[in-house]
């Protein structure tokens, strides 16, 4: 029987999200050959998504978009860890080692942006993992959505702990003047030993109050997040005032904040890096974290010294609420991600 070539090649196929899952739960991370290790030594596999945008309920924005998921940030207490047990791989390590990439989000994006029915409603970026960790300088998805985010004049709140999204000034500028556009830098704490011990693998704090700095210059409604402050190591009345401070030496426009709160595999890993690393505070955290968040009483509290610094230094609770990209007042659960106080 003769054979005939292809006309054509049908090329390769990248996987989808829940095909990633099966061939996990099947054969661990191992089975994914295609993953590209890197000089970081994390594991990059490139996915295909059938939705760039997420509906999402109980928060005060309707729409997510996230571009990777895992993040080589690795900070302890990343809310976004318990995500990851959706792709069947735990919270601890493969979190910061095997980071999914949605290779064709744009184009998927640009397509939901141009349907009738899309109303341009409020787009939060970096509400499961940093849209801006350090492979977004190869694979550019954050800039090239946010290019067609402008197109679509959509405005979105964008989170995020990495400097590098000083590069995208001119395009935030451009969706700013299209839609409405904020920056939401998280620093949770600028002292050395709080940085080097949750936050691992994060650019320091201090370089992301300069990059905070060249947005506001820009005319970019920029400022930032002091979340999540974690009790026991950010949460004194000297170091929350020092990073308050350098957060107003800094132009930011405005400035929030949140407790840390831990539930499901966020939970599991960061009781089990305290007991690793601090085993003595461990009878603290688990009877200040009986339950998803800490008692209301200790909530507010450490929420009021930050409100008496900020009116000592000069900094507003949070961005104008004219502003497009204002977050909601009172989010009944203010999730770290911020876009609430």
């Amino acid at each position: 029987m003769s054979t005939h070539p292809l006309l054509f090649s049908l090329g390769s196929r990248n996987p989808t999200t829940r095909e990633i899952a099966r061939k996990v739960k099947e054969g661990g991370t191992a089975a994914l050959t295609d993953a590209e290790r890197r000089a970081d030594e994390a594991r990059y596999q490139e996915v295909a998504c059938r939705s760039a945008l997420n509906r999402v309920q109980g928060m005060p924005f309707n729409w997510t978009l996230n571009p990777y998921r895992g993040c080589t940030h690795g900070c302890h207490y990343c809310f976004a860890r318990r995500y990851h047990v959706q792709f069947e791989m735990d919270a601890d390590d493969e979190f910061a080692s095997v980071i999914l990439v949605k290779q064709n989000l744009v184009e998927v994006l640009a397509r939901e942006l141009d349907r009738p029915s899309w109303t341009r409603e409020l787009v939060a970026l970096g509400t499961a993992t940093d849209p801006y960790q350090p492979i977004e300088g190869h694979y550019r998805l954050t800039r090239r959505s946010i290019e067609a985010l402008a197109r679509g004049r959509t405005p979105i709140g964008l989170v995020t702990k990495g400097p590098m999204v000083v590069r995208d000034r001119d395009v935030l500028q451009e969706l700013s003047r299209a839609a409405g556009c904020t920056v939401y830098m998280s620093v949770p704490s600028v002292d050395e030993d709080v940085w080097r011990t949750l936050e691992p693998g994060t650019a320091h704090p201090l370089q992301r109050l300069r990059a905070v700095r060249a947005l506001a210059d820009a005319g970019i409604n920029a400022g930032v997040l002091m979340a999540p402050i974690v009790p026991g190591f950010s949460s004194s009345r000297t170091k929350l005032e020092r990073t308050v401070k350098a957060i107003a030496d800094h132009g930011a426009r405005f400035v929030g904040c949140n407790v840390m709160y831990l539930q499901d595999g966020t939970r599991s890993h960061f009781m089990k890096f305290i007991e690793r690393e601090f085993p003595s505070m461990l009878p603290r955290f688990e009877k200040l974290y009986a339950k998803k968040y800490p008692p209301g009483a200790y909530r507010k509290e450490v929420q009021a010294m930050v409100r008496v610094l900020q009116e000592r230094y000069g900094l507003t609770k949070r961005e104008d609420a004219s502003a497009k990209g204002a977050a909601a007042e009172n989010a009944s659960e203010p999730e770290q991600v911020g876009f609430a106080w």
